[in-house]
């Protein structure tokens, strides 16, 4: 994946994620926290690209029934529970109400992170990511449809039309599944995944401390060989 020149004024994170995965969510606030923090000491702030990972890349178009992940992946519903728990208290301290039982459908998201790519090539791709997210996870919305998947361009400043031309259109496909071998390439197993300006990786929704202090250590001239 793309990674930025230790030379490069603008520092960058780039953000290996999935938009169904919670702790993804939960890591998106907590760096933008740490974003935040850099802001206001006004100290340089760094450009945010994000990078696909599909955690069920098996999935139909048409996604499954949430019962049935459950069942398969965790044992039931109610095993689920115990584990999203952790989770959902991590959201709510973060600003997130997770709304899991509003989540009728397990989607595919190879045509969502084809739409964030989409759109990042356009600008900033954030707005779209959060859009997503809040899809899912807060109001249940099935993010494997194009319609759906069209209807969020357009919430986040998009033009609906051209977005569902692009979804319609089957482009983006290989670039997804390029980006993923090169997420795979670099070791990075599990989402969230941080690189900072290509010399530092955090794994996990770290604590907005970690993200801050990262991004200042990169800022430092790496030593001469």
């Amino acid at each position: 994946m793309p990674t930025a020149s230790v030379t490069d004024p603008t520092p960058v994170i780039d953000v290996v994620s999935d938009v169904v995965c919670p702790w993804c969510y939960v890591g998106k606030r907590h760096l933008e926290s740490a974003l935040a923090t850099l802001a206001e000491a006004r100290e340089p702030v760094p450009v945010v690209r994000w990078h696909p990972y599909e955690l069920n890349p098996e999935l139909p178009a048409e996604g499954v029934d949430r019962r049935e992940y459950l069942e398969r992946k965790f044992g039931g519903p109610a095993r689920a529970a115990q584990i999203y728990d952790r989770v959902r208290r991590a959201g709510t301290q973060s600003g997130i109400a997770f709304d899991f039982e509003r989540i009728a459908v397990q989607p595919n998201t190879r045509d969502a992170h084809r739409l964030v790519a989409w759109v990042q090539t356009r600008g900033d791709a954030g707005p779209i990511v959060e859009k997503l997210f809040r899809a899912y996870f807060v109001e249940g919305r099935f993010i494997g449809s194009h319609e759906v998947l069209a209807d969020l361009a357009a919430e986040a400043g998009e033009d609906r039309g051209e977005a569902q031309e692009f979804l319609a259109s089957g482009l983006g496909l290989d670039e997804v599944a390029q980006a993923e071998a090169r997420a795979s390439s670099l070791g990075i197993t599990g989402v969230p995944f941080f690189i900072v300006d290509g010399r530092y990786g955090l794994s996990g929704a770290q604590p907005a401390e970690a993200f801050v202090e990262a991004i200042r250590r990169a800022r430092q001239p790496q030593a001469a060989d």
